[in-house]
């Protein structure tokens, strides 16, 4: 039996994961967040602490408390110009926090899988392989790639699982994403402005929760690339998503990146080659065409 304790749980990827292994007999989760349990009335039978992941004491007390075999850590700042503008909450909620996970995970013998991002990158090179070295252009790449630091020299189990432009529909609060947006805009008649001139392998949540799900499955250790196969452009994506609901394309213009006025520099070609986790895991992930269908039907 593993004991996973999922932090971040009232996120995209923490309720996914909730989703996925509340069914899953050979585990019992613990969800935790630093703020009211948000899936209580779906999943009442869930276990839920409230744990904010910047305090060390309150990690170290819950961690002591519930004993998991292992730790899924997705919360984190995201929001990337956030992250610019507010680099010592970021650093706090990326690096910091990670610490404090790090610290409790050698004490009580837990295996800690993190999650990280493509853009430790600077969008030179990609698509990047594990092995490749990181280089961020901005903050919020920079606070990430110091919390892989402080995974890889922890002195416990770890595993660090890299992924991409992550998509979904969560319960219970409007966070929208590129499938929403574009349908949305489409169905307005509104004229939408899209970018051609970034490269990714955008992630369905639900592919993510499903390799964090194997990586504590297989006691996985080291670093791999969860995302999805396929790279595209933001521009790409947006025609698929007209062409799925059958909205007009034409309302979608093509442009480049530097038309936005955005704090962050964005890395212009990153996305992941996906071998590993494959081969290692047994990793599949939907087409983007999968996923937007799987988005579509739980659309309310």
């Amino acid at each position: 039996m593993k004991t996973i304790l999922i932090t971040g749980s009232n996120g995209l990827l923490g309720q996914k994961l909730v989703d996925l292994l509340h069914t899953e007999a050979s585990v019992k989760i613990i969800a935790s967040s630093r703020g009211q349990n948000k899936l209580a009335e779906i999943y009442p039978q869930v276990a839920f602490v409230a744990m904010d992941v910047t305090n060390a004491e309150q990690v170290e007390e819950v961690i002591a408390e519930t004993q998991p075999t292992h730790i899924i850590h997705t919360a984190a700042m995201t929001n990337v110009d956030d992250c610019e503008s507010q680099r010592d909450e970021c650093w706090k909620q990326n690096v910091e926090a990670v610490e404090n996970l790090v610290k409790a995970s050698e004490r009580h013998g837990v295996h800690l899988i993190h999650v990280s991002t493509d853009f430790i990158f600077d969008g030179e090179n990609g698509p990047y392989t594990e092995e490749a070295e990181g280089s961020p252009v901005n903050f919020y790449g920079e606070s990430k790639l110091a919390a892989e630091e402080l995974v890889k020299q922890a002195a416990c189990k770890w595993a660090i699982l890299r992924t991409v432009l992550v998509f979904g529909i969560v319960h219970d609060y409007g966070r929208s994403n590129i499938v929403l947006w574009v349908k949305g805009s489409l169905e307005q008649g509104k004229q939408i402005k899209v970018v051609n001139d970034q490269l990714r392998t955008p992630t369905l949540a639900e592919d993510l929760a499903q390799g964090c799900w194997l990586a504590a499955k297989y006691d996985a250790q080291g670093i791999f690339n969860i995302s999805g196969e396929e790279l595209l452009t933001p521009h790409q994506m947006a025609l698929q998503v007209a062409d799925y609901f059958n909205l007009d394309k034409s309302l979608i213009e093509e442009v480049d990146g530097t038309l936005f006025a955005q704090p962050a520099k964005r890395p212009p070609r990153t996305g992941f080659d996906i071998t590993k986790a494959k081969t290692q895991l047994g990793y599949k992930p939907h087409s983007f065409k999968e996923s937007i269908a799987i988005v579509a039907g739980q659309i309310q």
